[in-house]
């Protein structure tokens, strides 16, 4: 979908604030035991910090190599459009949830002699939720609102 800096700026800006937002709430509930008003409130001082890593992280890192590693195992032009998001979509998360659940680590516990168990804890509790909430919810949300958007310039033969 995206073919423009511009247009991948968007794209990732879309898909990064809605997820954000939703991993932040859910790794405070974990924090605390369980969801809660207080949760919606304290989230506000942490959105904007993991929003800059998240941005960064995908569209620098995460983004470029999900495409490589996606692109081993599909082919844009032989497969089924539904098969190659699919397979984009789960190859990001394969990079981002480790990243971002390093970078949570940090931000809700520090560093402390315990954090490589944190973090691995984080990833396990993230990676589920990542998976279906990426593939069922964010990822068709921010493709529909990125079309409604980018009208003229996107096809609909366009995959990514």
């Amino acid at each position: 979908m995206p073919k423009t800096k511009f247009e991948k700026i968007i794209f990732t800006l879309l898909s990064v604030i809605i997820t954000v937002n939703l991993f932040v709430f859910c790794n405070i509930s974990l924090e605390r035991g369980g969801m809660s008003n207080s949760v919606f409130k304290d989230s506000i001082n942490i959105v904007l910090t993991e929003f800059i890593f998240a941005f960064l992280l995908q569209f620098f890192i995460a983004g470029p190599l999900s495409m490589k590693i996606a692109f081993r195992m599909v082919n844009p032009r032989e497969d089924k459009p539904f098969v190659v998001k699919s397979v984009i979509i789960c190859s990001t998360i394969i990079l981002m949830c480790p990243m971002m659940s390093f970078i949570a680590t940090i931000l809700y516990n520090g560093f402390t002699t315990e954090f490589i168990a944190q973090w691995m804890e984080k990833i396990v509790f993230n990676f589920p939720f990542a998976f279906f909430s990426q593939l069922f919810f964010i990822q068709p949300i921010v493709r529909g609102l990125f079309r409604i958007g980018f009208r003229n310039s996107s096809t609909k033969a366009s995959i990514i």
